[in-house]
């Protein structure tokens, strides 16, 4: 591997604070100490910043050159709201918090750049180092779009990266299109007439109702969509009912559509509606149908992946540098992607065998309770992430 020496060098100290903001999780636009650690970093090696967009974003500001041409580099700063299950030295220490996705690594390894950048700035013009708050669930990236995160700081373009789990270590994934999904929330209130166990006729029974509409919503994915498009229904949650001798009044459904484009999400939403709506008619009931749009899908722009590409086979070489298999989950960097040129990129965080004595039981992957960032991709990102801007501004 092509690793700039310096980084490499530093990659300890750096380490170190990533092992900090484990142990310190914050949940989304809640990134206050996160913040305040990215900002002291920054301030001390000498970069601006711009605090606040989207509550607790941070952005950095490096400057080299007489051009006007910029681009973005983001991560992620947010935990998650649940249990680590993690003994060893830097394990959260705030219960029911927790790095479960590698958000403290992506924000250490922005960093291990910036600090790079701050001696070395072999490039003309200017690179903004967006630290984001709220990817979880909240909409960090929306946010900060909103409050003018692209006014601010004009770019050419953005990119992205998420460590990958199960990917060995030193192996990239890039590809153009799609590669996350769209993430949208269902909520369906049936309403019925709720009556006595044993004497169904005099009722209006919502729970058969809902079974036919479980059952009616997988048939949109098989006969609706094109055998070559990719959605998904999963209902979640089915309530209903506070006693075996009593059939409610209601019955409430709710779960998640996962899509990689618009069109196909609009098909599934209209598709479901209808489906409920006329499903709880034919057996004289009402329903409400409720549905979120939360993350869009992420769409990587073709010219931006194929440069992306370049830059890791000149750090890796061709045989680690791998297609991008979509996956359903969802991503807010697609935000940005919809406002901007660019890609989001896998980097491998191996197989979980970097674990120190004291993890939990379970696998090293994403969103699991003995889950934890793996070290060693501290100065592989941060080279990336300086390949990448100087290549960009030569181009």
């Amino acid at each position: 591997m092509n690793l700039i020496t310096p980084i490499v060098s530093a990659a300890s100290g750096i380490a170190a604070i990533r092992r900090d903001l484990h142990a310190h999780p914050e949940l989304c636009f809640q990134e206050v100490r996160t913040a305040d650690v990215v900002a002291q970093k920054l301030t001390e090696w000498g970069i601006p910043i711009h605090r606040g967009l989207g509550t607790t974003g941070v952005v950095g500001i490096v400057k080299a050159g007489t051009s006007d041409r910029a681009i973005g580099l983001r991560a992620d700063m947010d935990a998650l709201p649940m249990q680590e299950y993690n003994t060893f030295a830097h394990a959260s220490q705030h219960a029911g918090k927790m790095h479960a996705c590698g958000h403290d690594g992506h924000t250490a390894m922005l960093l291990a750049a910036a600090q790079h950048f701050a001696t070395q700035r072999n490039f003309d013009g200017t690179v903004y180092l967006i630290f984001q708050p709220a990817e979880e669930g909240g909409g960090g990236a929306r946010e900060m779009i909103r409050e003018g995160l692209f006014d601010k700081f004009p770019m050419d373009a953005v990119f992205g990266l998420h460590n990958w789990p199960g990917k060995e270590i030193g192996q990239f994934a890039v590809s153009a299109g799609p590669v996350m999904a769209s993430s949208n929330e269902f909520k369906i209130t049936i309403h019925g007439k709720g009556g006595h166990a044993a004497m169904p006729h005099d009722a209006l029974d919502p729970v058969p109702v809902a079974a036919q509409m479980v059952q009616a919503f997988q048939s949109i994915i098989s006969r609706n969509l094109k055998p070559i498009e990719a959605g998904v229904i999963s209902v979640t949650m089915i309530r209903a009912g506070e006693a075996t001798n009593v059939i409610p009044d209601s019955c409430e459904l709710q779960g998640t559509v996962r899509t990689f484009s618009i069109p196909v999400l609009d098909l599934i939403e209209e598709r479901m509606r209808i489906v409920a709506e006329h499903t709880a008619a034919a057996f004289g009931l009402l329903c409400a149908f409720e549905f979120v749009r939360n993350y869009p899908p992420t769409i990587n722009s073709a010219a931006e992946s194929d440069f992306a590409r370049g830059v890791m086979v000149e750090l890796v070489g061709t045989e680690r540098v791998l297609a991008q298999e979509p996956t359903m989950g969802a991503e807010d960097f697609s935000y940005m992607l919809l406002e901007k040129p660019g890609c989001y990129v896998f980097l491998g965080n191996g197989d979980g065998t970097h674990r120190e004595m004291g993890h939990g039981g379970g696998p090293c992957m994403l969103h699991n309770p003995s889950y934890d960032f793996n070290d060693a991709l501290i100065p592989l990102g941060a080279s990336y992430w300086v390949r990448l801007a100087e290549a960009w501004f030569k181009s």
